[in-house]
């Protein structure tokens, strides 16, 4: 995984963007929220996201189409990255689970499927809206 260090004026505006975010935001959001830093096309932001992506410094929501910034760098040597979403206050939670991993692997071993990403996301309530 690349650092922060190499990113261009547009991909560290983005990556900003998303690390100060309250949940994921549409490329879209990105772009009404970055026109004044001079972004002006949605590929501008399409284009710093699919390097920030590349980098493992961002994830896509696929069920949301929607991008949050990575909370946990070493997420990516797991190889297994899950996302709880919450469907109440929209609350977005990064995690990893070493026993669900493994058993993937198993799986994909078994079955001679050669994995390039594993991608998870379990959509509910969060503990606090449960509660509330």
């Amino acid at each position: 995984m690349s650092g922060q260090t190499d990113l261009t004026r547009n991909q560290t505006l983005v990556l900003d963007t998303l690390t100060k975010a309250e949940g994921p935001l549409s490329a879209y959001t990105i772009l009404d929220q970055l026109r004044g830093d001079g972004l002006r096309a949605p590929l501008q932001v399409y284009r710093a996201l699919d390097k920030l992506l590349e980098k493992g410094l961002a994830h896509r929501l696929e069920s949301l189409n929607a991008f949050v910034a990575c909370a946990h760098p070493h997420c990516h040597k797991s190889g297994l990255i899950a996302f709880a979403i919450c469907e109440t206050c929209g609350l977005v939670r990064e995690f990893s689970d070493e026993v669900v991993r493994a058993r993937l692997d198993d799986w994909a071993d078994r079955e001679g499927f050669v994995t390039a990403r594993t991608t998870m996301e379990i959509r509910g309530t969060c503990q606090q809206c449960a509660s509330g």
